[in-house]
């Protein structure tokens, strides 16, 4: 499998860090509970860096910091101050005026953006993403919360009237859920918790924040807005390994919503802990072996482009990526030649290089997988196909784009979320149907063709296999506002900014017979703000 010949391309690793992008060890020494920075002066976990130097020894990974390495009697206190906080719904934040409630989270987004640089270094130096990608995962998430606010306004606008039915009349506000125990993927260890984290909170729930696996320390410089923005005990931070820590929370009952984004086993787990699943409401967003689909009639051109988008931002490290590629056999051969061609012209390097397209896994065990299951590819009758493919080094892996694949494979069933391409020749489109229909997954599929009639024949079908079709372009999660979600094992809930803060809350409603008492009682509290639920203000 491994080509190891080490061109000069892939000589990535240097003891040369540009003064700009180099910080100093930052170790974690407090976590927040309550609304203060509790001090920790227990056990701490390193955080190693994929980028590895060069040395005598031959290359090491570059420590990061460290963090709190807590124990399950800190999460039931972080528990205990969300089930505090929230106060059966009585507590200071879910009784909030939604118009302060915007007021605190828009506090919240101007003390995260003077942190800005920092994170930015942290997500480069702790996961090995870009400096493009670093940025526009931090601004992107700077955005979704102002939109997450936007949102906001419109439903509470939506919601600021009363409403007369057979002669009874009402008012209909969304009101919040509980404790939220918010979970998300080292991949986007920022944009992904937060699109959960976030409309969880404005709904005016409590949250429990368990940090990813990894990216743990691009979080550290927000824990101080987080602390000035909102009540104590609206906010908790969870550290530590998530099977010694999460288990009593889950166990205990008391978290009304599971906020997720990992492995289906894992989400299955956690709401089988649950002593009353029912109460649970679970907001998950799981596995994905997303395929592309290039039929003859595709621009060859533009499915290769769009697959290697697909399959290679962030080096194949998203739950929407690309993860499986069937092309028709009349165009398999010049498909895959050009794909080659392509891939082995990437980029290679560390995080902050120019125009940098393949970077350092942060997975410590995730090249030796990758070698795995490439080689059982290999034992099958698969070959790596582009120049330099499967070149391991360190931490670092260049993509390999394997073909032909069949379902006799691992790489046709495993997801790899990592930089490694299967392709399958295929002949009548029965045989991509029968693997989604087979598949235990259902996010996203591609389809790469310019034959009206032929991709109308795929829509339909698709559409009641998977939750996005995309025509002749990569598989992904934005634009935000679309519904982000799948079926299968796949998601639980909808996400998007203003699905989100549906499955964040639950429709409630006051209500009374239509007759002069109740007109002249509710016009007395609504002209007195005497209830904040009660209410025909408009927030502009």
């Amino acid at each position: 499998m491994e080509n190891n010949t080490k061109p000069d391309k892939l000589n990535i690793f240097t003891t040369q860090i540009p003064e700009e992008y180099n910080i100093p060890e930052i170790h974690q020494r407090e976590y927040l509970l309550n609304g203060e920075l509790v001090p920790w002066n227990g056990a701490v976990q390193e955080v190693w860096s994929p980028v590895s130097i060069p040395g005598q020894d031959g290359l090491k990974r570059k420590l990061v910091g460290t963090i709190p390495h807590t124990t399950p009697t800190e999460s039931m206190e972080a528990l205990q101050a969300a089930v505090d906080a929230y106060n059966n719904g009585l507590g200071e934040w879910p009784t909030m005026k939604v118009e302060d409630r915007i007021k605190c989270m828009q506090k919240f987004v101007g003390l995260m953006i003077n942190e800005r640089d920092l994170v930015i270094k942290l997500l480069m130096w702790e996961i090995g993403k870009s400096l493009a990608d670093a940025t526009k995962e931090f601004d992107r998430t700077v955005e979704y919360i102002n939109f997450t606010i936007d949102a906001y306004k419109d439903i509470d606008r939506e919601s600021s009237r009363f409403q007369v039915a057979e002669g009874t009349i009402a008012q209909i506000r969304r009101a919040p859920l509980g404790v939220v125990l918010s979970m998300g993927p080292f991949n986007y260890p920022l944009n992904e918790i937060f699109t959960t984290l976030i409309p969880a909170l404005i709904m005016g729930n409590t949250i429990l924040f368990k940090m990813p696996k990894h990216g743990v320390l691009a979080h550290y410089p927000l824990l101080k807005a987080f602390k000035e923005s909102f009540p104590k005990g609206t906010v908790s931070t969870l550290y530590g390994k998530g099977s010694e820590i999460i288990t009593p929370i889950m166990e205990s009952g008391k978290v009304n919503v599971l906020a997720f984004i990992g492995s289906s086993k894992v989400a299955n787990g956690l709401k089988k802990q649950h002593p009353k699943v029912n109460r649970l409401r679970a907001i998950l967003s799981l596995d994905a072996k997303n395929a592309a689909i290039v039929t003859n009639n595709a621009d060859l051109d533009v499915a290769v482009n769009e697959s290697i988008l697909g399959s290679l931002s962030f080096n194949g490290q998203r739950c929407t990526a690309l993860k499986l590629i069937f092309v028709q056999r009349g165009v398999a051969d010049e498909f895959v030649k050009k794909l080659s061609e392509k891939v082995s012209a990437l980029k290679p390097g560390l995080p902050w290089d120019k125009d940098v397209k393949i970077t350092p896994l942060p997975e410590a065990d995730k090249p030796e997988y990758l070698k795995g299951i490439i080689e059982d590819a290999e034992a099958k009758g698969a070959k790596v196909v582009n120049e330099y493919g499967g070149y391991t080094e360190g931490s670092f892996v260049f993509p390999a784009v394997v073909y032909p694949v069949n379902d006799t494979m691992r790489l046709y069933e495993e997801e790899q979320f990592g930089p490694v391409i299967p392709v399958v020749p295929f002949d009548t489109i029965d045989e991509p149907l029968k693997y989604q229909i087979e598949a235990n997954h259902g996010m996203q599929v591609s389809i790469f063709s310019n034959d009206a009639k032929e991709v109308a024949s795929l829509i339909d079908p698709f559409v009641n296999l998977v939750s996005r079709v995309n025509i002749n372009t990569q598989a992904q999660r934005g634009p935000d506002v679309f519904p982000f979600t799948g079926r299968k094992d796949s998601a639980e809930g909808t996400l998007s900014v203003a699905d989100a803060l549906r499955s964040f809350s639950i429709r409630s409603l006051v209500a009374a017979k239509v007759n002069d008492t109740t007109k002249d009682l509710f016009n007395t509290i609504v002209r007195d703000h005497d209830s904040n639920f009660l209410s025909t203000d408009y927030i502009f």
